[in-house]
């Protein structure tokens, strides 16, 4: 399958975002994580790195000083743009007050739990982009997760890819669109023993540039931010890069590897895009 749509090869950085999940189980298992890391991004050269602890870790995993290429994320946000009676929600605002920079926006495992609630995926899309609108709204850098079940033969999968980024992205106007990573994160990929192919992987980032494209232009289509995530190594990340030509990577359980996560992010900081 191909798509007669321009690429232009641009430089720019790298992105290694670190998805910690519900991990690890301590405050101080959290510090030492984020203690190692920030001493091994500042001799990254080409690459900028998000960790993205569970929440009652983020101030402690912050930094006073601005350390070089390391940046604080969040796992989601509220949809409510403002504060008041939403007892258990973490507005955007409160975020980006104690540091954040980056949001995760509809990972799958919190899709899923929404389908549930919304009982039904169109529901769950229209949640996705309030909380999509509300981290823009406070000047967050959102990272929007699209992702299939099942990679079909057909092709149907594009259908669903295209519908989760409509329906996640419909609102919003160029200006603020700018500013939207996108994170493809096949469902079946996650916790697999293997990720997906890289040559699978460029195939659908161009798809992903070809919906930008058709929604807010070309020149978007060629700039958006597209990062893989799916059983992430240090070991495949370099031929992701390279072979899928995405951006960067959303990385799970590796994230909370010291070892792992730093080797892997000095040879995603090796290759060039």
């Amino acid at each position: 399958m191909c798509y007669n749509y321009p690429m232009t090869q641009m430089s720019h950085k790298k992105l290694v975002v670190g998805n910690w999940k519900m991990n690890p189980a301590t405050l101080a298992e959290a510090k030492k994580l984020s203690r190692k890391f920030k001493r091994a991004t500042p001799v990254l050269a080409n690459t900028e790195v998000v960790i993205c602890p569970p929440l009652p870790f983020i101030t402690a995993c912050s930094s006073r000083k601005k350390i070089s290429h390391f940046h604080m994320g969040a796992q989601t946000a509220s949809t409510q743009e403002e504060g008041g009676p939403h007892t258990g929600e973490v507005g955007a605002h409160m975020l980006r007050d104690i540091g954040v920079e980056y949001v995760i926006v509809g990972h799958s495992e919190q899709r899923k739990s929404e389908w549930h609630k919304a009982q039904s995926e169109g529901d769950a899309n229209e949640t996705v982009a309030a909380r999509l609108k509300a981290v823009l709204g406070q000047g967050l850098t959102p990272i929007l997760c699209i992702g299939e079940s099942v990679r079909d033969e057909s092709g149907a999968y594009l259908g669903f890819l295209k519908d989760q980024i409509k329906a996640s992205c419909g609102d919003i106007l160029k200006k603020s669109a700018k500013s939207i990573i996108v994170a493809y994160e096949p469902i079946w990929a996650i916790g697999a023993a293997e990720a997906m192919k890289p040559e699978d992987v460029y195939e659908t980032s161009l798809f992903i540039k070809k919906v930008f494209a058709d929604l807010y232009g070309a020149d978007m289509g060629l700039k958006v931010t597209v990062l893989y995530g799916g059983s992430v190594t240090y070991r495949n990340a370099p031929d992701i890069i390279t072979i899928g030509k995405v951006d960067g990577l959303l990385v799970g359980r590796e994230s909370v590897n010291i070892p792992g996560f730093i080797e892997l992010m000095k040879e995603v900081d090796r290759v060039s895009i």
